[in-house]
């Protein structure tokens, strides 16, 4: 026991709950749990680098169930949402109840739309939504009272929805095993504003997502994700409850989670649909000027190419004016009219409200012009083009926003760049550390390490001999190289490239080549596609963004990790580039703040899927010599796991192949 406090020891604390999930202490995991205790005690701020393998979630669970109080827990991934709340709370819960002498409580929160809608269910979609929800229903339920088994997928996935709801106790959507469509899901759940209100819907009572708002009411620890974080945060109507320690896990997610909860977005699709829901319930004047400025934007957007606007052209703003005053005289009229007539009237209404709101709030938005917000249009090949508008930076809403009336832990594999942790701390709206100013929160950066020998488990290398890429793409100097890399690996390869084209040419190149399986992402789920990998050694797995990040398989089969080349945002992302732009307006280096940044968390990243355990071996291979070459190539590689760092290529292929020979399979 502490002889200060009457309470239990930290390090006593953390020896139990280890024990509990079957782990062994290391001093990584001690020294993170020791920081965030001060953190929380002293009300501070914390970045904390927690390489693979330390143990980071008990390092924050213990000390953050020590102190007695509320705290919330936000992670990127649905994966370590599960892990926190399944597995690694109800142990570490039971194990240090004796010692705390009371047990916390935890719970999950997500969005509205997580949850199974029982008015949706039962009532069915708003009617020109419906999109024969019931003939499905009728369907699938014919076809398997006839034995036929002659029914969509949709009417499947809503039956078996329907029987699910009668077992399930959360109504979550990740409870349901296996899962359903996107479009099937969309048929039984809303959105926050689309919802009636418990008061308002004759399943209230019963409803999912009221009883998980209740749950964390009453929860110590409450574990949601880095969207519902943002929208808690942004938009001024509170949905987690009040809490004095918020630690955030994953936390180089967070600012792009954030931007993308702040971005706003117009497409034809949605306007046409606010349209279909305002006929429905207002007066035909009302209906007829949205129905005009729908189509006057949709004119505009067949013609619209891919890019940023610096200014909204004036037809554009034309468009955009008719827009906002149409949906605000549509959602005046709805507030003044009920048209009994339409069945189910409060549920079509409220959907109704949502579409024009956001047609309106929107159009509102790239109508003030602000300086702060970047504007462009984007074309997606199978949904057309899309109106897009996001804010320059997100730092000064997360400053004023998340910093100001809790303690806050942002903890991470990948948050110190470069050598420091200044690049991340400045996107999150913090002053360089020993720097500080009194307007800007407290905060300091620790590097608690890896329980992993980086330098002897793997090896760095670049192929320093290869051309560098240009934007035409081609590069048959690299896919020999890959080609020659992976024979001597024995496959086992994992293929992160920058484009989903490229990953494309070269599983192409490669089957055409060799004789070891390639897999490549978008043939088959992401989850079956790692699971294969996994479980055959001399297959490889091809993929872009989600790879970089998503994949876990430690053991001999992922004992090559290749990078095609430095991951650079796009030169024409208008997003990156505007926000490269400013910060060489304001007088420092757009590059290396934006452009290198992105590229480092991404390799660093990256470079994390090799080493997974302490008896992993392997090598991460960059096929772009800009990284040996160029300034910037050590602030790059001093953002990754100290590899042994080499450029010849003769010995990496004689350190695969004896890393391959006496590997088990």
């Amino acid at each position: 026991m502490s002889a200060t406090s009457g309470r239990p020891a930290l390090s006593e604390l953390l020896h139990a709950a280890v024990t509990a999930v079957g782990g062994t202490e290391r001093p990584g995991q001690t020294a993170m749990a020791e920081a965030v205790a001060e953190a929380v005690e002293d009300g501070s701020h914390l970045l904390i680098q927690a390489g693979t393998g330390t143990g980071k979630s008990l390092g924050y669970l213990v000390p953050a169930l020590a102190q007695g109080e509320r705290v919330v827990v936000a992670t990127a991934t649905l994966a370590l949402q599960r892990q926190l709340v399944e597995r690694d709370l109800p142990r570490t819960v039971e194990a240090l109840q004796p010692l705390l002498r009371r047990r916390p409580e935890y719970a999950m929160l997500k969005g509205r739309s997580n949850y199974l809608c029982l008015h949706r269910l039962h009532e069915g979609m708003p009617q020109d939504e419906e999109e024969g929800l019931f003939d499905q229903f009728e369907a699938a339920q014919a076809s398997s009272y006839s034995g036929s088994g002659a029914t969509s997928r949709l009417g499947k996935d809503l039956l078996r929805l329907r029987d699910w709801s009668d077992d399930t106790e959360t109504g979550d959507r990740d409870d349901l095993t296996p899962g359903v469509s996107d479009r099937a899901w969309a048929q039984v759940s809303v959105s926050s504003r689309e919802c009636l209100g418990a008061s308002k819907c004759a399943y209230g009572a019963d409803c999912f997502a009221e009883a998980a708002r209740e749950r964390a009411k009453l929860a110590d620890v409450i574990v949601t994700n880095h969207a519902l974080l943002a929208i808690d945060a942004i938009e001024g109507a509170p949905i987690l409850p009040g809490h004095e320690v918020l630690i955030v896990d994953e936390a180089h997610e967070l600012v792009s989670r954030v931007t993308g909860v702040a971005t706003g977005e117009l497409t034809p699709g949605g306007v046409r649909r606010a349209v279909r829901r305002a006929a429905k319930l207002v007066d035909e004047k009302a209906a007829d000027q949205l129905q005009t400025a729908s189509e006057t934007f949709e004119r505009l957007m067949e013609l619209a190419l891919p890019g940023r606007l610096e200014q909204i052209p004036e037809e554009l703003g034309y468009a955009l004016a008719a827009l906002r005053d149409a949906a605000r005289t549509c959602l005046t009229a709805l507030g003044n009219t009920r048209d009994k007539s339409v069945q189910d009237e409060d549920a079509v209404r409220k959907q109704a409200v949502a579409s024009i709101e956001g047609v309106h709030t929107v159009a509102e938005r790239l109508l003030e012009g602000s300086e702060y917000d970047v504007v462009w249009y984007e074309r997606h090949d199978r949904f057309g083009a899309s109106l897009r508008v996001a804010p320059l930076s997100v730092s000064g809403l997360l400053r004023e926003k998340l910093f100001a009336d809790r303690s806050v832990v942002l903890t991470s594999a990948t948050l110190r760049l470069g050598g420091d942790f200044n690049g991340v701390g400045a996107s999150l709206g913090l002053a360089p550390e020993g720097q500080q100013l009194d307007e800007m929160p407290r905060w300091k950066g620790l590097d608690v390490g890896s329980p992993f020998d980086y330098r002897k488990q793997g090896i760095l290398y670049v192929a320093q001999h290869l051309a560098p890429p240009g934007r035409e793409g081609g590069r048959s100097d690299m896919l020999d190289e890959l080609t020659e890399l992976v024979e001597a690996a024995g496959g086992r390869t994992l293929g992160l490239f920058s484009s989903m084209r490229a990953a494309q040419n070269a599983a192409e190149e490669l089957r055409g080549r060799l004789d070891h399986p390639i897999l490549l992402q978008g043939e088959e789920t992401l989850g079956e596609l790692i699971r294969r990998f996994a479980e055959d050694a001399p297959t490889c797995l091809f993929g872009t963004l989600s790879l970089w990040q998503g994949v876990d398989v430690p053991g001999p089969h992922c004992q090559l990790v290749v990078m095609d080349r430095v991951p650079f945002p796009r030169p024409d992302d208008p997003l990156m580039s505007a926000r490269q732009k400013a910060v060489e307006e304001a007088g420092g280096n757009g590059f290396m703040a934006v452009a290198a940044t992105h590229a480092a968390l991404l390799m660093a990243q990256g470079a994390g899927r090799l080493v997974r355990a302490t008896g992993d071996r392997g090598v991460v291979a960059v096929l772009d010599p800009r990284l040996a070459r160029a300034r910037y190539g050590g602030f790059l590689r001093s953002s990754m796991p100290d590899f042994w760092y080499t450029t010849d290529r003769n010995q990496v292929r004689r350190s695969l192949a004896a890393i391959n020979t006496p590997a088990a399979d």
